[in-house]
C-alpha cells in the first residue's frame, strides 16, 4: 500500500502563550515543524506529505521546508476553522491509498513508529499510536465529585500518527459533518462507524507541545535520544 501523510499545523496555540504558533517555536536549534517533518521525510513507507497550516502562514512554512530540503512535502495548504476541516482538506489533497494523520506539535515521533502504524493499518484497516495510562483515572459528575474509576489496564492515551484507508477516513469525515458530530481525533470518526482501530504501542516521549513546560521536556528527551544514537 502506498502512504501519504497529512501533517496538521493549523492550530492556534493559545495554551502555549507564545508569540507564534507552536510549529514555529525553536527546539534544539530547529523549529518544532522541522523535527516533525524530518521523521516523515526519513520514513520509507511515506511517499508524500501534505502540510496544513494556519491561513497566512504558508510562506513561513515554505521557507522552513526549503531551508531543510524536505522533498516529500508536495503541498502546503491553509487549514479550516476546526481541526476536522483541516484534516479533511489534507486528505482531499492526497492521492495515496493510505493516509497518516499527525499533529505537527509532536516533534519527537520516529520513523519506526510511523512505519508501525502503516503496517498495523494494512493488517487491520486502521491504527493509532497510543501509550498505556500511568495514573489512576477518575470520572467526575461535572460538579467536582468522583463518580467512577475506570479499570486502568484498559485505558490508553492516544497519540498521533494515526493511519487509515484514505477514502474510508474521508467518508467518516463527511458523515460526521453531515450529522454535526465533532471528534478530538480521527480514530473517533471511524469508531462512530463501528470500525475497529488497532492500537500500536508508542512511546511516552512522543509528547505534544501544548504548554510552555513541554518545550524544555522535549529538549531533554531529544538530547537523550541524540546521545543514544551517537556511536560508542
Amino acid at each position: 500500500m502506498n502512504w501519504g501523510a497529512v501533517v496538521v499545523a493549523a492550530g492556534r496555540g493559545t495554551r502555549m502563550g507564545a508569540g507564534e504558533n507552536k510549529p514555529y517555536l525553536m527546539l534544539a536549534g530547529r523549529t518544532v515543524l522541522a523535527h516533525t517533518l524530518e521523521a516523515f521525510e526519513r520514513c520509507a513507507a511515506v511517499t508524500s506529505i501534505i502540510l496544513v497550516v494556519t491561513p497566512g502562514e504558508q510562506k513561513k512554512a515554505a521557507e522552513i521546508i526549503g531551508h531543510e530540503g524536505f522533498g516529500k512535502v508536495s503541498l502546503i495548504i491553509p487549514g479550516g476553522a476546526e481541526r476536522q476541516d483541516s484534516v479533511y482538506a489534507g486528505l482531499a489533497a492526497l492521492d495515496t491509498e493510505g493516509a497518516l494523520v499527525h499533529d505537527a506539535a509532536r516533534p519527537l515521533v520516529t520513523s519506526k513508529q510511523i512505519t508501525a502504524c502503516c503496517r498495523a493499518a494494512e493488517e487491520h484497516g486502521a491504527s493509532a499510536l497510543a501509550v498505556p495510562v500511568k495514573d489512576t483515572i477518575k470520572v467526575s459528575d461535572g460538579n467536582g465529585f468522583i463518580v467512577a474509576t475506570p479499570e486502568r489496564r484498559t485505558l490508553w492515551s492516544v497519540q498521533t500518527p494515526q493511519a487509515f484507508l484514505r477514502l474510508e477516513l474521508m467518508q467518516a469525515h463527511r458523515q460526521a459533518q453531515e450529522e454535526g458530530a465533532s471528534a478530538t481525533d480521527d480514530a473517533m470518526l471511524l469508531e462512530r462507524l463501528g470500525r475497529k482501530v488497532a492500537i500500536v504501542e508508542g512511546d511516552y516521549a512522543n509528547l505534544k507541545i501544548t504548554t510552555p513546560e513541554d518545550l524544555p521536556i522535549a529538549e531533554l528527551l531529544l538530547a537523550r535520544r541524540l546521545g543514544e544514537e551517537q556511536p560508542k
